[in-house]
């Protein structure tokens, strides 16, 4: 029996679709040369963990953040397929020596999958678990509930276009820095601005007033930051 044709599938294909002309424009425009370096230090494995932990860390994170909430569902987690593609890729980077930055030919796509898979996400209401808390700010929406609540999944959207604008930018005037940090600054940004929208969800919390996924984003962030900072002083590229 055929699933029926819902907001959110809609827009999650349309969102992969468009990831994946956008990378191929950006690899096309800017990435080609710096990507045919990177493929020749990759072997199939990569591709394989990247598969895996991204799936594995959306499915698993995003069940066990309703599950702690009181939800039984299956759940899909964006910071979720983050986090476990970032996890897999590198110990498989780590194992097989592999050394420069192979995540930037992803940034842009990333982007563009979080800004039009959102408004899936907005679209869904309340079925989606995805809304935010009620507000009594102006631009609050009812998800169907009569409460005025935070677009938090908008708020997502517009934070990553302005990540995306910034990265084609940066693209036109100083490739290499995307090249060498745009994967770290994606994950570290990703990683801050929904730290601070977890704080506008009904999440259940784990630590303190912190749910799973604002502990999950702290470790994006740390990653970021020491990866960074790694490249700078030229002792960690990978």
């Amino acid at each position: 029996m055929l699933q029926p044709l819902t907001p959110h599938i809609v827009f999650d294909c349309l969102a992969l679709l468009l990831a994946i002309v956008a990378g191929i424009i950006s690899v096309r425009w800017k990435l080609k040369s710096p990507m045919t370096r990177t493929a020749a230090g990759i072997g199939a494995g990569y591709f394989i963990a990247l598969s895996l932990g991204s799936m594995t860390g959306s499915f698993a994170l995003g069940t066990a953040n309703l599950y702690l909430s009181g939800v039984s569902n299956i759940g899909r987690s964006i910071a979720g397929a983050l986090f476990g593609a970032t996890l897999t890729v590198e110990l498989y980077k780590l194992q097989r020596g592999t050394r420069g930055s192979t995540g930037y030919m992803y940034v842009i796509p990333f982007c563009v999958l979080v800004i039009v898979g959102r408004l899936g996400c907005f679209f869904s209401g309340l079925a989606d678990h995805t809304y935010g808390t009620p507000t009594t700010l102006p631009w609050g929406v009812d998800f169907g509930d009569g409460m005025q609540r935070h677009p938090v999944q908008l708020y997502e959207s517009l934070s990553m276009l302005m990540l995306l604008m910034f990265v084609i930018f940066m693209l036109r005037v100083r490739q290499q820095f995307i090249v060498d940090y745009g994967y770290y600054l994606c994950v570290g940004f990703y990683g801050g601005q929904r730290f601070l929208w977890e704080f506008l969800k009904p999440y259940a919390a784990l630590l303190g007033s912190l749910n799973l996924f604002h502990i999950i984003c702290l470790l994006l962030m740390i990653y970021s930051i020491a990866m960074s900072l790694g490249v700078r002083n030229g002792y960690r590229t990978t």
